[in-house]
């Protein structure tokens, strides 16, 4: 990688933790593969320091930086302009400076579509069950709608997130064509006959991550359904540690095609990369070297 110059362009993460983070790794050797004067960092700061730190950001004239737990929702709040996906869905994980004028995305969901294509599925006109209601999820949520998906259908818990998963799904109800229900998770009749009629499950939750990897969103019995759990039925997670989690190795058992939100990591990444420099992030690159 080329030495740092005065000419050098900062970007970087703000969130916390972040010292795990594979972002720092996959952007700097992008940055290094393209002969881009960029470098990317990674800054510990939480929603209490968000506003000073960005502020500050703003004053010092880094081109762009990504948002990751827990400062996505606030980080809204600070934008000067948003996209339509972090507009309906009330957060931002990048964040593009134009001249002193930040402007907010959300690219999770890109993420997720992009992911899903290079597993090699369409997902446009087909029906998804969504589990979970968070930040990913609603990320997800949003965009699939905004890219075709014909019918998704959310199960949440009633926790504080309940309460805007219902106005983000009002807000892709009036604004796509595609149909957004909302139900409650404790309904089981209701997620088993979704899940009998939907393309596609996606868990969106963190239920099934690493230390807990014997946890599983769906009860055991479910799987045992073959009019559930069906051979055309693709199931997705976005964990990705560990890489297969209950929820994808009991739906293969089930005859289930499974893909896991590894590659929704990268092509984030790859997005807001392409947002910040006007260049295409070289995966398959990226790919090889870290995952």
């Amino acid at each position: 990688m080329s030495i740092i110059t005065g000419n050098t362009i900062l970007t970087g993460l703000l969130g916390s933790p972040v010292r795990h983070s594979k972002s720092p790794l996959m952007h700097n050797k992008s940055f290094e593969l393209l002969d881009l004067d960029y470098r990317y960092l990674c800054f510990e700061v939480d929603t209490d320091t968000l506003r000073t730190a960005v502020e500050g950001l703003r004053t010092l004239g880094v081109r762009g930086f990504n948002l990751t737990m827990p400062n996505k929702n606030l980080m809204c709040e600070l934008c000067d302009k948003l996209d339509i996906g972090s507009e309906i869905s009330g957060a931002v994980n990048t964040v593009v400076n134009d001249d002193g004028v930040f402007t907010g995305y959300t690219t999770d969901g890109i993420g997720f579509m992009r992911a899903a294509e290079d597993a090699g599925y369409d997902l446009k006109g087909k029906k998804m069950v969504l589990l979970g209601a968070g930040g990913v999820a609603s990320a997800i949520l949003v965009q699939a709608a905004l890219d075709g998906v014909s019918e998704i259908k959310v199960f949440s818990i009633r926790d504080q997130f309940f309460g805007r998963a219902e106005k983000i799904t009002d807000q892709l109800n009036q604004r796509t064509a595609c149909k957004v229900i909302l139900d409650d998770f404790s309904d089981e009749s209701k997620l088993r006959e979704a899940i009998a009629e939907a393309d596609i499950l996606v868990n969106g939750t963190s239920v099934g991550m690493a230390p807990k990897v014997d946890a599983c969103v769906i009860k055991d019995e479910m799987f045992k359904d073959a009019s559930v759990f069906r051979k055309e039925l693709i199931v997705s997670d976005v964990i990705y540690e560990p890489a297969e989690t209950k929820l994808l190795r009991l739906s293969k058992e089930a005859g289930c095609s499974t893909f896991n939100g590894m590659y929704m990591l990268l092509y984030q990444g790859a997005e807001s990369f392409r947002i910040w420099t006007g260049h295409e992030m070289p995966t398959e690159e990226i790919k090889k070297l870290y995952f």
